[in-house]
Order: structure tokens, then C-alpha cells, then sequence
């Protein structure tokens, strides 16, 4: 049975315990975890008539799951938009919400500032399959003006950047993206569901790997899409259809239960990374901490506006003296010893957990960029990435605090 429904004027944070949920006849409080691979039909005639499209019924989980569904209508509603398809990872929501759409000859502009694996993406895939990557730099108004005068099939951005978090501004290139006829997708991982909206800011969709804060406790890999229901129930679903990039039953419902939690989590971690963003660039073992409401940041005015909490994610270029090239060996063993120093921070490329983590972009995340494209989107060999977990804040800074005693 369907749970009772629900009045229209419901907050996030309500939605993200009521909506999604199907009972079964057990009438179970936990919404139910269904791990089948198919479903069995009353009759031929139903097979047949589920096949042809004329009824809409599960017959097969890589089409549709009733666990899946209950995530993708539990996010849809925290997001605020029509539609959600779940995928198997973040980087199949990435590779989906754009390869569904686009075909040899059309063209994609791109900030510049993006995820290795979604350059990898659209170097040694797209581009190879005759599609024309543009790239810009996402904080020029000129360049967006320039790269979207003429007509694009898709505009792709993170905003929060990763891991230099650049804020770029969404409804400025919401309005180019409808001028030049693209679709625009925006990565809102650092941000989370939570903390910015860009369909409320002129985005036409969203893409999560869901592996992060929404899972946020290190268990599963999941990716998701929202949009409007003709692009989602659309293209993306007849791709993850018929490609099987389809996420599993039991991540599925690992991610709908993380739902429940993700604000509570969130807001946590944000209010811990803006206090400690706000004491690193004090440090004088710090040259810089970036953090998108610090009003240092400079975005910070973007950011204020877009964004309703400025993440979980501190980065920093750690102060390692005059005359050390930030971009040689001296200042990446720097980066090294600070790193295995900490004791609460797990170093890991991933981020959004519970655990506090650090990263060192350069020779992880960020690895496959030349020297030259990384210090173009500003990542050195001093630049680390924290992720802040839900630890006693006052534990964290005193765990920063002694390892960058040894920088």
C-alpha cells in the first residue's frame, strides 16, 4: 500500500522522512528493500501488454525497482524537481544526464574547472565520438558570453568547484544556456540538496554521486539525476535502460535511509568546516583557505546568493615559505607530511562522510590534468582538500593545528 498522502506545503527536511514510502501489506515502518531482478506476470497477455508499453508495471530491475523508485521520489521532493533517475555511480549520472543527449557533431561548453574523471570523460569519450567540448573559464561573464553566442546542444558545471570551489553564477549562465538552446546540468555535490537549489536558479538539471553525502557514512556507490520528466523519463531512462547502468536494490535503499539524515548531517559538517575555513586562514602555516561563504572567498557574493550553506569542504594551499616552487617536489612533501600527521582526518579521495578526510588533488582526484591544466583552475602541490566529517569541531582544529605545526 501507498502511505497516506501528504499536504502539498511539506519543508525539505519533512519530505525527507515521508515521501517514497510504499508499504507492503506487512505494513512495515522501514520501507522495504526488494532485491529481484525481475517480476512475474499474471498472464501472458500482461507480459505482452507490459512489453508494448500499454501498461506500466515492474518487469525487470535494470528498468525499474520498487526500491529505486522510492529513492528517486524521496530525492525528486528534497530537490524540488519533477523527476529523479538513479544510477550505479556519480560518474554514470555524469556520463548519462549529457551522453543521453548528445550526438556526433553537437557541441558542449564546459567550465573548465571540473572533477578528473569527468575531464577523462569528456576527453577520451566525447570528443573521440565527434563531439566539440568548449571549455571556459566559468568565472568570465566574457567567455560564457563568447562560448554561448552560438547555438549548443548542453552547458555542463560544478559549482562548487572541485576542489578549488569556485561558486560560478548559475543564473547568469541560466539565461545564456536558453539564449544559445542548451540543456544546463549542474554537478551539486559539494553543495548538497541542501545547501542550493539550481533548478530554483534557472538550472534545466542536477546530477549527484549520491556515494557522497547522501550516502555520507561510506557503504555504498549510487548516482542520480533530476531534471524535468521529459528529459529524465526521456533520454536519460531509455539510456540507463538499455545501457544498465542501474543502480542496485540494496544501495538504492542504503541511499534512501541516508535521505532521512542528510540534512541533520549536513548542516552539521557546514557549520563545522565554516568555523574551522575561518580559523585556517588565520594560520600562518595556511596561504590560503577557501570556503565559500568566508567573505575572503572570491565568489563570496555569488556564493551568498545561490548557495544557503557554503558545504562541508575546507580547501587550503598550505604556506610552505618564499622560494619554494608550489609546484615541485619541496612543496608536495610539504603537502605529505601534513597529511600523515593528522590523526582524525583519513586521507581517501572521497568525501562527504561521517570521517573527516583529506586529499591531496594533485597526485589523486586531479592526477590525469598536465601541471599547466592544473594550475590554470589553481590546484598546486599545496593544495589539500578537507572534508569535514561530524567530530567535535574543537578536536578537528586541535588535529589541523598540530600537523601543520610540522609544514
Amino acid at each position: 500500500m501507498t502511505d497516506k498522502d501528504l499536504p502539498d506545503s511539506l519543508r525539505p527536511d519533512t519530505l525527507a522522512v515521508h515521501t517514497g514510502i510504499h508499504r507492503s501489506e506487512a505494513n512495515e515502518m522501514s520501507e522495504g528493500m526488494y532485491l529481484t531482478q525481475g517480476y512475474a506476470y499474471d498472464d501472458a497477455e500482461q507480459a505482452r501488454d507490459a512489453f508494448a508499453g500499454e501498461i506500466d508495471i515492474y518487469m525487470y530491475s535494470r528498468y525499474a525497482n520498487p526500491t529505486v523508485t522510492a529513492f528517486q521520489e524521496r530525492l525528486a521532493a528534497i530537490e524540488g524537481a519533477e523527476a529523479c533517475f538513479a544510477t550505479s555511480t556519480g560518474m554514470s549520472a555524469v556520463f548519462v544526464s549529457l551522453g543521453s543527449i548528445l550526438g556526433q557533431g553537437d557541441r558542449l561548453v564546459a567550465a573548465k574547472a571540473l572533477f578528473g574523471s569527468t575531464l577523462q570523460t569528456f576527453t577520451n569519450f566525447f570528443e573521440k565520438w565527434g563531439i566539440v567540448v568548449d571549455y571556459v573559464d566559468g568565472n568570465d561573464p566574457a567567455d560564457w558570453e563568447r562560448a554561448l553566442a552560438t547555438p549548443a546542444k548542453a552547458v555542463y558545471i560544478e559549482s562548487p568547484t572541485n576542489p578549488m570551489q569556485d561558486v560560478l553564477d548559475i543564473p547568469f549562465i541560466a539565461r545564456l544556456c536558453k539564449q544559445a538552446g542548451a540543456l544546463f546540468v549542474v554537478d551539486n555535490v559539494f553543495a548538497t540538496a541542501i545547501g542550493q537549489k539550481p533548478l530554483e536558479l534557472g538550472a534545466d538539471a542536477v546530477v549527484y554521486s549520491a556515494t557522497k553525502h547522501i550516502d555520507g557514512q561510506g557503504r555504498v556507490l549510487g548516482g542520480a539525476i533530476l531534471g524535468s520528466d521529459e528529459y529524465v523519463n526521456g533520454p536519460v531512462k531509455l539510456m540507463v535502460r538499455n545501457m544498465g547502468a542501474t543502480i542496485s536494490p540494496f544501495n538504492a535503499w542504503v541511499l534512501l535511509k541516508g535521505l532521512e539524515t542528510l540534512a541533520v548531517r549536513v548542516r552539521h559538517q557546514a557549520a563545522s568546516a565554516m568555523d574551522l575555513a575561518a580559523w585556517l586562514e588565520q594560520h600562518p602555516k595556511v596561504s590560503v583557505a577557501r570556503y565559500p561563504l568566508l567573505p575572503s572567498h572570491p565568489q563570496h557574493d555569488s556564493a551568498v546568493r545561490q548557495m544557503t550553506l557554503g558545504g562541508t569542504l575546507v580547501t587550503l594551499d598550505l604556506a610552505v615559505g618564499d622560494g619554494v616552487d608550489v609546484a615541485g617536489p619541496e612543496a608536495q612533501a610539504a603537502a605529505f607530511r601534513f597529511m600523515n600527521a593528522l590523526r582524525l582526518f583519513t586521507i581517501s579521495n572521497n568525501l562527504g562522510d561521517a570521517k573527516s578526510i583529506s586529499t591531496h588533488p594533485a597526485t589523486t582526484t586531479h592526477n590525469k590534468m598536465t601541471p599547466e591544466g592544473r594550475a590554470e583552475v589553481g590546484i598546486s602541490e599545496t593544495t589539500v582538500r578537507l572534508s569535514i566529517g561530524l567530530e567535535d569541531v574543537e578536536d578537528l582544529r586541535a588535529d589541523l593545528d598540530q600537523a601543520l605545526a610540522l609544514v
